[in-house]
């Protein structure tokens, strides 16, 4: 809520203000000219002008320091030039002070010619390293980085100073124990391995106001190794940088205690009453670790019940309290109940609280409503005084945010009301609803919201069924629905029944186009979809948080944990169960330097690994291939790598070849994963295979790829020229050296994509595989049965809508097709599937207008069932035009994509439909179909004899004779 005051602005706020303005320069790519003179502008004080050099150098120009370096001579003599009469003016202090790598950059650019550094490697060697996790060395018990040049340039610069040695931790549990706070996590200097007790301290210090002596709790190692498996550096051992510290809270209450006699000294001589007060102690943990010693916060609480630690009255109304920081840092409050509601009533268009201030007689004041100011009735009472606050129903509800509720006695300062012994309530009013509830720390929040679904329940089965219960006024069918971070939803049905209501789903079976796939890793948002299409976020019930279960659940190899995190907000949790071997960089690092090597060098299987998109997908190219070999009866072993349980590969059973032959599913990133990979005769891929991967002379590895190229792509693309080249350059070398035979759709495709890759093996140009079923005598039966999984009514005509993805706008989730004005206009005759792009948001289909088939296993399936495909530039069109069916081409953007990314085609001239820029247009070519194919008959007869000669329903044979015959 707005406060209608302006904030006083203080030094801290005008060094922020600079710090951000420089920032935004950056991050909006502005010349270097404009960033400079926003860094040089004036205004600030000396003390001033020293933070900020520091934050600015380890900051932004830090940053564009980064980029500059790997663009090239020109861009590391521009930043140079321009950045060295800075460097001259910064406090010498201020340079020594930066971290290593910063230090060491900005010193080879105060003290070395421009063209020294932009043509030589001085700079490049020191931002390549130091992008590397921590490397330290010890020398005479003092800690250096293991950074470039060393030879060259003072070993002064190279010593750890306190920016670098900046504890990493991580709290795992603020809990009471009796009467003692017990703090327990893990906390080290990374790059300093702890391999045991020795040499190894750590003590939590809360740290309170200036002249109060700090709080050392007793703290102490724990064996933790869990730090080892999440950290970032690889060959590091954090075994032992558990901690478990406790506070006993008479060492706060007598700080405390003499803080209010000095406070209540100073108020009563300028004639005002005494006030209790809150006092507040940040938490750090100073570090002692092989000869080094650190101090930092105390950050990092894990998702879920650390994050809202209890509190403990120590005597009537006075509580120490445990919170954490918009910046996730740990504080300890010794906080009084100044003011604690004990009422609240509804009464028409008046909502009263009441409230009731403890040990004071007050007859005057006001409440305020963060900003907003309100009157109030102040009655004096045995014990204290009551105050009545009285709140509009209809401007609370004209309010889009909530506030916490303050009482401002006259001559005291405002006490925050706290909710105590009160219970929260929500009060209906339409569709919408005013809420009185606690936060983390017990203080009361008002707000008026869209009435909210609460889970007041929680119940897991023994199958893995997850039950939800809960409040949600209104009727009418809703669904739950779940999201991913990368836009895919589930939903399931709300079974209300009055004012409650509940729901089930099975998180290790979520259905998917008739079949049950686990959820994907990652964080699950709750919330519930309303008819409309309305999403309503969904919100814990506070009382239930105490007993709420958040130990995980594990089914099928995987783990599922419901917790309620940032207070009270359900996320449900998936994850991969991974022995403790594979886990971090450090399990990493192990399967890739030492496991994988030592596998290559054992005797190969006669085996075949199959890879489609990484592991994420069955289909495609790949698919076909594996499932004309099991048709043949082809018994040697079949490895399907799987990754994040996105599919589970049929066996000859399934597939009606019989029921001999089931393949191997492997865990991708798991050790089998680089075993197989390291020991079977045949790899069989559609995309790149993971950076580690190095073929043997004996294997071969089939590269099928995954369409005939529109955009342009690899070594085409603009970055891939630049000099030096790019990682991305070089990854892509290596990759292409391992192929044995590349897969090309046509001979048209065969020199592009030669170019692209930089590939000089053999190419068989035998046509795509995954389109044999297009030309199959049973594609009308597939078809059948596809439209009846995609619940594609009968009769109905198919359109399927497949753009690409846009590299200048991945996030961007909506429908550029006018799905609302298709259905108007082409009548219910009409399905739409929208078909997004893997690497493109999630497309935000409306309800009832569309099918979104963005996860269907098989983009194949799909054009086996369009009467219709609407695309824009993507490689689907030489598939499609397999089936002789009609295209019609949505590039509204045709310009800027052609401008950003690049064709191989001239579309204008080549492409088999029309190219139209609007929706409207897009529309009247669907309701015209057939005169749109007359029309373009002859085009699409060339296009189809250019690019998919080959596409005639033997590709899949032709592959697997030249590959698998012998």
């Amino acid at each position: 809520m707005a406060t209608g005051a302006s904030p006083v602005r203080t030094s801290g706020d005008r060094l922020a203000e600079r710090l951000r303005a420089v920032q935004d320069l950056c991050d909006r790519g502005e010349p270097l000219d404009s960033v400079m003179a926003s860094v040089l502008a004036e205004g600030l004080t000396p003390a001033e002008r020293k933070r900020f050099d520091a934050d600015v150098l380890a900051g932004p120009l830090g940053s564009r320091l980064d980029i500059a370096v790997k663009r090239g001579a020109a861009r590391r003599r521009e930043f140079v030039t321009a950045v060295k009469p800075y460097l001259a003016s910064v406090d010498p202090q201020v340079k020594l002070d930066l971290p290593v790598a910063r230090r060491l950059a900005f010193h080879l650019i105060d003290r070395r010619g421009v063209d020294e550094l932009a043509e030589g490697d001085a700079l490049s060697k020191i931002v390549t390293a130091a992008a590397e996790p921590s490397r330290r060395v010890r020398k005479s018990m003092r800690w250096y980085a293991d950074l470039p040049l060393r030879d060259e340039l003072p070993e002064s610069l190279y010593r750890l100073r306190a920016a670098d040695l900046i504890p990493v931790t991580q709290v795992e549990d603020v809990s009471w124990s009796g009467d003692r706070l017990r703090i327990t996590g893990h906390a080290y200097l990374a790059g300093l391995s702890v391999r045991s007790r020795r040499f190894n301290r750590a003590t939590v210090v809360l740290r309170g106001p200036r002249w109060l002596p700090p709080v050392r709790l007793r703290t102490r190692r724990i064996h933790h190794p869990e730090a080892t498996h999440g950290a970032r550096e690889a060959g590091c051992n954090y075994d032992w940088s558990g901690f478990t510290a406790e506070l006993s809270p008479w060492a706060l209450r007598w700080r405390a205690a003499v803080r209010a006699v000095a406070r209540g000294g100073k108020r009563l001589l300028r004639r005002r009453g005494t006030v209790r007060d809150t006092t507040t102690w940040r938490a750090e943990i100073v570090i002692w670790s092989r000869g080094a010693r650190a101090v930092g916060l105390l950050r990092g609480p894990i998702s879920g019940r650390t994050e809202r630690p209890s509190g403990l009255e120590v005597r009537p109304r006075w509580w120490i309290r445990p919170v954490w920081t918009s910046d996730r840092a740990l504080q300890v409050v010794l906080q009084p109940t100044r003011a604690e509601l004990t009422d609240v009533r509804l009464d028409g268009e008046r909502l009263e609280l009441t409230v009731f201030l403890p040990d004071k007689k007050v007859g005057r004041g006001h409440a305020r409503l963060d900003g907003h100011r309100i009157a109030a009735d102040f009655t004096p009472v045995e014990g204290g005084t009551r105050v009545v606050v009285p709140l509009a129903v209809p401007s609370l509800l004209s309010e889009r945010d909530g506030g916490r509720l303050w009482i401002e006695p006259k001559g005291d300062p405002a006490a925050p009301v706290m909710l105590g012994a009160a219970k929260e309530s929500r009060s209906v009013i339409g569709d919408r609803e005013i809420t009185v509830l606690g936060d983390r720390r017990d203080r009361v929040i008002i707000a008026a919201h869209r009435v909210r679904p609460v889970i007041s329940s929680v119940t897991w089965g023994e199958d893995g069924s997850l039950t939800l219960g809960g409040s949600y006024p209104g009727s009418g069918r809703a669904q739950l629905t779940i999201r991913h971070r990368s836009g895919l939803m589930y939903a399931a049905e709300l079974e209300r029944d009055g004012s409650r209501f509940t729901t089930r789903i099975t998180p290790a079976a979520m259905p998917r186009f008739a079949e049950t796939v686990p959820l994907s890793s990652g964080n699950w948002s709750m919330a519930v979809r309303e008819e409309s299409g309305e999403i309503i976020p969904m919100r814990m019930d506070h009382a239930a948080l105490d007993a709420l279960d958040e130990n995980p659940r594990v089914v099928g190899g995987r783990e599922y944990r419901l917790i309620s995190t940032r207070f009270d907000v359900p996320v449900l949790a998936a994850a991969e169960v991974r022995p403790d071997d594979e886990k971090g960089p450090g399990g990493l690092h192990a399967l890739q330097r030492t496991f994988y090597p030592a596998e290559r060098g054992r005797e190969l299987n006669d085996a075949t690994v199959y890879v489609a998109y990484d592991g994420r997908q069955y289909e495609g190219n790949v698919r076909a291939v594996y499932e004309e070999r099991v048709r043949r009866g082809d018994d040697r072993e079949h490895i399907w790598i799987v990754k994040d349980g996105a599919f589970t590969p049929p066996g000859s059973r399934e597939l009606g070849f019989g029921p001999d032959i089931r393949p191997t599913v492997v865990r991708a990133g798991s050790r089998e994963h680089y075993a197989a990979l390291a020991r079977s005769r045949y790899v069989v891929t559609n995309a790149f295979l993971p950076p580690w991967f190095r073929a043997r002379e004996d294997q071969t590895v089939v590269q099928t790829w995954n369409g005939s190229p529109l955009k342009r792509m690899g070594n085409d693309l603009p970055h891939m020229s630049r000099d030096p080249k790019p990682p991305a350059w070089h990854r892509q070398a290596v990759e292409v050296r391992g192929w044995d035979l590349l897969v090309a759709q046509s001979p048209w495709a065969v020199p592009v994509l030669r170019k692209a890759f930089g590939y000089q093996g053999e190419v068989l140009e035998s046509g795509y595989p995954r389109n044999d079923v297009l030309s199959s005598p049973d594609r009308e039966e597939l078809a059948t049965r596809v439209r009846a999984r995609l619940g594609v009514p009968e009769g109905a005509k198919v359109v399927l809508y497949a753009p690409t993805f846009r590299d200048y706008d991945r996030k961007n989730a909506s429908v550029k097709l006018n799905l609302a004005e298709a259905r108007r206009v082409l009548g219910p005759g009409y399905t739409f599937l929208v078909r997004g792009h893997s690497m493109q948001a999630t497309p935000n289909v409306p309800a009832g207008l569309g099918i979104d088939v963005t996860t269907y296993p098989d983009i194949t399936d799909l054009l086996l069932v369009a009467d219709v495909l609407i695309t824009d530039y993507s490689s689907v069109m030489f598939d499609f035009a397999a089936t002789g069916r009609p295209m019609v081409f949505f590039t509204h953007d045709l310009q800027r994509y052609s401008a950003k990314r690049g064709l191989y085609l001239d579309l204008a001239a080549e492409a088999p439909g029309p190219l139209l820029s609007g929706s409207a247009e897009v529309i009247e070519a669907l309701r015209t179909i057939d005169e749109v194919a007359a029309a373009h008959a002859d085009r699409y007869a060339r296009f189809r004899h250019t690019y998919a000669p080959r596409d005639d329903g033997k590709a899949t044979a032709r592959l697997v004779d030249h590959v698998f015959a012998s």
